[in-house]
């Protein structure tokens, strides 16, 4: 089965399932096998940009020709049996239109499965989708078994903590984003409170008065397509916001920062480790502090 996968999620997913894709996206790194696989698109925006500059040139990319392009040569060459892709942000990875207009333009007999995930289960039944896609459905099914293991072993130990905690996450700085999707649920799996949007709900621009109104007793900055280090620096995007030394969060010390790239955002397998930092940030009394390369407190940032 010759697999291409246009997300890091998905082929996180594949990978998982026991299949090597024959083509990943741009942003595929992990597992690191992935980093060797020729890349069928390319982004027109600069990754490392600041917050404000990548917001721009997505802006303009919308405008224009789109976030990402196709390389219709290599999709050709690698002519794959399944193309998997997405249609949840078409600023996050090659949108499934995009995809299905290839397809048929190049003559490619291939399917395309397209993943819409907005919370956990949709997660699951995505992984179901593709090991049935994939020839993978005993994989499928295991795998999707230790997760929701994990994922109820989460609310177990939650359901003992005698607090619960209000939470923020915000998966852009600038403009201050509100992350959504599945992020709601989480955190409420994990022991907190979300307030500021409803499970499911698209992540979208704030007001940062609305932020400090809302008042978090945990603040977690997890901008998407960035990890620890890049959202280091990007940190003052957040930090140099009016009244942040104010808010509950920061003066108890429990503003973090997390890996946004490779777990907040990304809606594969290793949601559930997000999951799990989640719960240990809003109950650190109950769960196993989450490796600091993932996780970093806030303050140690700024020092």
């Amino acid at each position: 089965m010759r697999v291409v996968t246009l997300l890091p999620s998905a082929t996180e997913i594949v990978y998982a399932l026991g299949v090597e894709p024959v083509g990943v996206s741009h942003e595929c790194d992990y597992p690191p096998a992935a980093r060797e696989r020729p890349s069928v698109n390319r982004s027109r925006v600069d990754p490392e940009a600041s917050s404000s500059e990548i917001n721009e040139q997505v802006a303009d990319a919308e405008s224009g020709d789109g976030v990402y392009a196709i390389d219709r040569e290599t999709l050709a060459a690698v002519d794959p049996d399944v193309i998997v892709t997405q249609g949840v942000c078409d600023v996050c990875a090659v949108d499934h239109v995009l995809v299905a207009e290839a397809v048929e333009d190049l003559g490619l007999d291939a399917e395309v499965l397209t993943l819409d995930v907005h919370s956990l289960d949709d997660l699951f039944g995505s992984i179901h989708r593709v090991g049935a896609a994939i020839g993978r459905d005993e994989a499928a099914t295991d795998l999707v078994a230790t997760l929701r293991q994990r994922v109820a072993a989460v609310e177990t130990t939650a359901a003992r903590a005698s607090e619960t905690p209000s939470v923020a996450v915000l998966d852009w700085l600038d403009p201050v984003m509100v992350a959504g999707h599945w992020v709601p649920e989480m955190v409420e799996k994990a022991g907190g409170v979300y307030g500021m949007a409803e499970r499911g709900a698209h992540s979208r621009p704030r007001e940062w008065e609305e932020v400090r109104e809302y008042d978090p007793d945990v603040l977690v900055a997890a901008p998407c397509g960035f990890d620890v280090n890049q959202t280091r620096e990007n940190l003052a995007d957040l930090t140099e916001r009016p009244g942040f030394d104010e808010l509950t969060a920061v003066r108890e010390g429990r503003a973090y920062v997390v890996d946004g790239h490779h777990y907040v955002n990304r809606s594969g397998p290793r949601l559930v480790d997000t999951l799990e930092f989640l719960a240990a940030l809003c109950h650190p009394d109950l769960f196993d502090a989450p490796p600091r390369d993932a996780v970093q407190e806030l303050p140690s940032l700024r020092a």
